[in-house]
């Protein structure tokens, strides 16, 4: 393990264990709902999900830049003052509308409001966060830049619908359809195949959240 990304997990821990009443990383995944195992792929990749970050300030009402770099006061926590915006956190980890990996970061960028009753109606806010899209295999509906609001309490597959998804390293947005035997992931560009799962390989991907919202920026 390298000694500099176990030593930001750790860094980390000794900031949640000495501002909450978690003692251990059992509780640490028991707070998050996470497996013990997702921990320690944290620890050996030194990387801190952001979903965990705004997850335990929602809980404690921590500062999210303090949780994740010791940055701040610990107890500035600006989210959710205004009673009428929600501040969703925009991740540096980009949705892969395109063929190749890249790696999946998941440090928070910022946060950019919404407001509570739009975000209502589309989903759990507290789930979502903002992603940028990388390739143009979703052109047209989804270019390469735009910003997509991914609700990650939404795993149910309905057909048709676009979902952010992960499989291994690479992370990307398509249609996705589940069929008896194989889940197919599905590009809006022609020129690029679907992929087709068969039942042995299905495990392999995880839906990480449903694309509710996409924002673009003329250039």
């Amino acid at each position: 393990m390298n000694p500099m990304t176990f030593h930001h997990f750790e860094s980390f821990f000794e900031r949640v264990t000495a501002a909450t009443q978690i003692r251990s990383q059992t509780e640490l995944a028991a707070v998050l709902g996470i497996n013990r195992s997702a921990i320690t792929q944290a620890k050996k990749k030194g990387t801190i999900p952001a979903n965990w970050v705004l997850g335990l300030s929602r809980k404690f009402g921590l500062n999210p830049d303090w949780l994740e770099r010791g940055t701040g006061d610990p107890r500035d926590n600006k989210i959710g003052h205004d009673p009428e915006f929600e501040k969703i956190p925009k991740v540096n980890a980009r949705l892969c509308a395109g063929g190749g990996s890249f790696e999946v970061g998941s440090n928070i960028q910022g946060f950019y409001a919404f407001r509570k009753d739009w975000l209502s109606r589309k989903g759990s806010a507290g789930s979502m966060v903002l992603m940028d899209i990388f390739g143009n295999s979703m052109a047209p509906e989804l270019k390469d830049g735009d910003t997509v609001l991914v609700d990650e309490s939404q795993k149910a597959i309905i057909a048709g619908a676009l979902y952010a998804v992960g499989i291994e390293d690479t992370v990307m947005v398509k249609r996705v359809e589940k069929h008896p035997n194989n889940l197919v992931l599905q590009s809006d560009n022609k020129d690029y195949a679907s992929i087709f799962l068969k039942e042995a390989e299905m495990n392999m991907a995880r839906i990480i959240g449903k694309v509710v919202w996409v924002g673009r920026e003329y250039r």
